[in-house]
């Protein structure tokens, strides 16, 4: 229980708390306002009550996501100043600026057009209100868009150098675009869609194997709908992680050394097995237990068998630059690819028995163990993104900026029994918000959506003004 003690310690497991819950609730918001941009322009294009009646129930677990979001977010930042001061004062320069461009460029639009999106129905034009939800969808992918930013100039500084323990930025436009900017947008991106299209798909499901011959088509509309985006987001999911995994290879030796739990250096030019379950031991800097692939790693890496360049070992580094927890992020990388073969898979079975004709509205509710995979699936996106964020940022470590600035020297020195009680306050708030978040989020779906909805016209007409006499006295 050492880290009780340990001021840094308490205050990285504080922001991992913070920052593992707040993301439960933005992947939804970023993929979800797709698909509602999605059915509302079919409403539009086709007039098919159907889509509207999709926009107006899937809008409300969007809002639920939103709000929680919002609460959940604001703390993690402003651990920014409170908890890692010496680090927000060395990178402020870029890294706040990006964080504000953030704030005020992506959340802002997001929450300005929101109004409109959720209560424009009637009161706006239809094309006005569909505006409306493309730019809450834009306002939503722009806040990934500056987050992975962010993160990604931590993995890979550019633009500029420390200087006198500050970094001095000399291309902005350089730092924006780091090294691992571009893969790491788009990674996230196709995560956040692709874990929406799942929950939407494992909701329908839900429904389709209730057999409610009220909501049974309907859902099975919004079923097939997921089915057609995922067809091309979970392959390119797959794609672009792999690109990402090549970047880590190439670009941050220590944290592929420690994805792999690759102790001993794997030579250039030569083929390396590829661990398939194993036991880290990092007192004995050793797997314990090991299943491998022989040559695996090259076909993994490079698709073919011999390694272009070395994989360095651990025992390379010292202990002190090298990550800590091997264990942890070696599984968590192993769980997310896993996650990502599944969805894919279970994704090709199901555009196999919708080309046999197995999800004809009389036929779909008797695929019964293809809905429950779906229904699995629901969560399981998070498990990914989740664990994904484990094997970036923990994997970064020992650094804060890479190879740069240690997060030892990054933490604010604040007593231990301060950071505890914060970190216990969060623990509990956050777990009444997840709590509430079930509650609410589990009413809405079995409330199902409300048919009864009057359907906006195209055109709006003009309300009445009311005339009131003219009062003032005559003129005599």
């Amino acid at each position: 229980m050492d880290f009780l003690s340990d001021s840094v310690s308490l205050s990285r497991m504080q922001f991992a708390l913070t920052a593992i819950f707040h993301m439960l609730w933005p992947v939804l918001t970023t993929g979800m306002s797709i698909y509602l941009v999605v059915v509302e322009g079919m409403w539009l294009k086709t007039r098919n009550p159907d889509y509207y009646y999709h926009a107006r129930f899937w809008s409300k677990l969007y809002v639920l996501n939103f709000g929680i979001g919002v609460a959940s977010g604001v703390p993690m930042e402003f651990q920014f100043g409170t908890n890692w001061a010496p680090f927000s004062e060395a990178v402020g320069d870029f890294f706040g600026s990006v964080l504000g461009f953030e704030a005020s460029m992506a959340f802002m639009l997001e929450a300005g057009f929101l109004g409109i999106m959720l209560f424009g129905w009637g009161r706006v034009p239809p094309v006005i209100h569909y505006m409306g939800t493309i730019m809450v969808a834009f306002g939503a992918n722009l806040s990934t868009f500056w987050i992975l930013t962010a993160n990604s100039w931590l993995q890979t500084p550019a633009g500029g150098e420390l200087v006198d323990g500050k970094f001095v930025v000399t291309d902005y436009f350089q730092a924006i675009f780091n090294p691992f900017m571009v893969n790491s947008v788009l990674h996230m991106f196709f995560a956040t869609l692709e874990t929406s299209l799942f929950v939407i798909g494992g909701i329908s499901a839900w429904y389709i194997l209730n057999r409610n011959q009220r909501y049974q088509a309907f859902f099975t509309r919004s079923f097939k709908i997921v089915l057609a985006v995922a067809i091309a987001v979970a392959p390119l999911q797959i794609y672009i992680g792999h690109l990402s995994g090549e970047q880590v290879y190439h670009q941050q030796p220590t944290k592929m050394a420690a994805m792999e739990a690759q102790w001993e250096t794997a030579p250039g030019g030569q083929p390396a097995d590829w661990s398939l379950v194993a036991i880290p031991n990092g007192k004995m800097e050793r797997n314990d237990w090991e299943i491998s692939v022989p040559n695996g790693l090259g076909y993994i890496l490079e698709f073919k068998k011999d390694l272009s360049e070395p994989i360095q070992g651990l025992k390379e580094w010292k202990p002190e630059d090298r990550p800590g927890m091997v264990g942890l992020i070696y599984y968590s990388f192993r769980i997310m690819i896993a996650i990502g073969f599944f969805l894919a898979g279970l994704m090709g079975i199901t555009v196999i028995q919708w080309l046999r004709g197995k999800l004809a509205p009389a036929q779909i509710a008797n695929q019964k163990w293809l809905m429950l995979g779906w229904i699995v699936s629901a969560p399981l996106g998070y498990i990914a993104i989740e664990s994904g964020w484990i094997v970036r940022c923990v994997g970064r470590q020992p650094w804060t900026m890479y190879e740069q600035i240690r997060t030892v020297d990054a933490a604010s020195k604040l007593p231990p029994g301060e950071i505890l009680t914060s970190l216990l306050a969060f623990t509990g708030v956050y777990s009444l918000l997840f709590i509430s978040a079930l509650f609410f989020g589990s009413r809405i779906i079995r409330q199902g959506p409300n048919f009864d909805l009057p359907i906006p016209k195209e055109t709006l007409e003009p309300t009445p003004v009311e005339h009131t006499p003219d009062r003032r006295p005559v003129e005599s």
